[in-house]
C-alpha cells in the first residue's frame, strides 16, 4: 500500500554525528521527491554525539519557508531521567517549532514497566514536547493505555517510526500493538522515516501500512500533509499562521 506521507517531521543532520547529511541536502532531496515539509530534529546532547544546545539555539539562522517549501526548526531530545526531563531546557524548547522526546539506551537505563509507564506520561505532560518517538522497545515496556490517554488528554503525538523496521525490528511487534490502541483511542500518530541521511527520505511505506493494518484513520495522522501538520502545531501550541511563512532568517 502506497504511504500519503506528505512531510518529513523526524530528520537528522550531519550535526548528529551518526547521520551523514546537510540541512541543503536534505530540503533539495525532499523537495525532489515532492516533499513539501521538513522538520530537522537532530539529537540532543545526552546522547554521545547529539548537538549542544547552542545548536538549537542557533536555528534561528534558517527560514522557515524556502519558496513554497516549509522547513521547521525542531529537536529529538533524550529522555534522561524517570521524572521524563530531556536534555535540552524548557527555555530553549519553547523556541522551537516541534519537539519529539524518545529514549535511547545509552541515556537511560531501563527500568520497570511503571518506571517507564511514569517517564512517559512526565514527558508528555511537558508543555513543549509534543510526540513521543519509537517507543516500541521492548527493554522499555510501559502501561500502553496510560500513555495513549495522557497523548490524547494532551492533544500530543505517538510516533510510528519506520526506522524501526530496519534498525528496531524486536520492537514492531509492540509497535503494532501501540498502533492498534491509537486507532482504537483516537489519539494522534505521526509517521516518519526518522532519516539518517538523504537516501531515507520518503520511505514511510512500511509504518504507513502498519497505520492503515491497524485501524488508524488518515485525520489522526497530523503530519499527513503541509497543511494538516501546521493546522495541528498551530491549535496544540498556539502559534499563528503567520510563524511558517517567514521566508528570512528570525
Amino acid at each position: 500500500m502506497k504511504s500519503k506521507i506528505n512531510t518529513e517531521v523526524h530528520t537528522h543532520t550531519l550535526v548528529s554525528h551518526h547521520a551523514y547529511s546537510t540541512v541543503g541536502e536534505l530540503v533539495s532531496h525532499a523537495k525532489s521527491l515532492g516533499i513539501s515539509l521538513l522538520a530537522v530534529t537532530d539529537h540532543g546532547p545526552a546522547t554521545r554525539d547529539g548537538a549542544d544546545a547552542w545548536h538549537f539555539m542557533n536555528l534561528k539562522v534558517l527560514p522557515r519557508k524556502i519558496g513554497d517549501f516549509y522547513l521547521l526548526k525542531g529537536a529529538e531530545a533524550n529522555i534522561v531521567d524517570y521524572n521524563g526531563n530531556v536534555d535540552l531546557p524548557d527555555e530553549l524548547l519553547k523556541r522551537l517549532d516541534w519537539v519529539i522526546a524518545s529514549i535511547h539506551r545509552p541515556c537511560l537505563d531501563p527500568g520497570t514497566e511503571k518506571d517507564h509507564t511514569i517517564t512517559y506520561i512526565k514527558a508528555l505532560e511537558n508543555p513543549y514536547i509534543d510526540a513521543l518517538g519509537h517507543s516500541g522497545y521492548p527493554a522499555y515496556s510501559y502501561d500502553i493505555d496510560a500513555v495513549l490517554e495522557t497523548a490524547k488528554r494532551l492533544d500530543k503525538a505517538i510516533e510510528l517510526n519506520n526506522h524501526t523496521f530496519y534498525m528496531r525490528k524486536q520492537s514492531v511487534e509492540i509497535c503494532s500493538k501501540i498502533a492498534r490502541r491509537c486507532a482504537e483511542m483516537g489519539v494522534n500518530v505521526v509517521l516518519t522515516t526518522d532519516a539518517h541521511s538523504i537516501y531515507d527520505l520518503g520511505d514511510t511505506e512500511l509504518c504507513w501500512n502498519m497505520a492503515m493494518e491497524a485501524g488508524i484513520r488518515e485525520e489522526q495522522i497530523v503530519n499527513l500533509t503541509a497543511e494538516s501538520f501546521l493546522s495541528y502545531l498551530c491549535r496544540r501550541k498556539g502559534f499563528e499562521r503567520s510563524r511558517f511563512e517567514n521566508t528570512k532568517p528570525e
